[in-house]
């Protein structure tokens, strides 16, 4: 079914490099994210945007880490936002190093991490999940 939607929807993401689909879900058009953005915002779901660029370090180093969380914290929505395919999204967000997550709830940031904390990212999904 996710690649059926992958397909329809172009998720960005390559169908075949993994042997499981990953809960982390990617967003190379900015109108497909706007999309989910409100579908998401309507609901009082946690969701962690993580704003990369495939050029970082430190976001290549913690992409498994926040592959892991999407799997361990099913109640919450993880997305992966490329700042380099949408720079229009990274700037109404003030994204300015990265890895930089956002966590939203019903529309709003509540918190926010920059750099490759995945301990302090861990807490703070935990703690707002609840």
């Amino acid at each position: 079914m996710g690649g059926v939607l992958s397909a329809v929807f172009g998720s960005g993401e390559d169908a075949g490099a993994e042997s499981e689909p990953s809960r982390l879900l990617k967003f190379s058009s900015s109108a497909r994210w706007q999309l989910h953005y409100n579908e998401i915002k309507e609901s009082n779901k946690l969701m962690v945007v993580d704003f990369s660029a495939s050029w970082c370090g430190p976001c290549r180093m913690i992409e498994p880490t926040i592959h892991a969380m999407a799997d361990k914290f099913t109640d919450v929505d993880f997305v992966n936002l490329d700042v380099d395919e949408l720079p229009d999204v990274a700037k109404e967000f003030n994204v300015t190093g990265m890895p930089t997550f956002v966590l939203i709830q019903k529309g709003k940031e509540v918190e926010r991490i920059i750099g490759a904390k995945k301990d302090e990212l861990e807490s703070k999904v935990s703690k707002l999940r609840a």
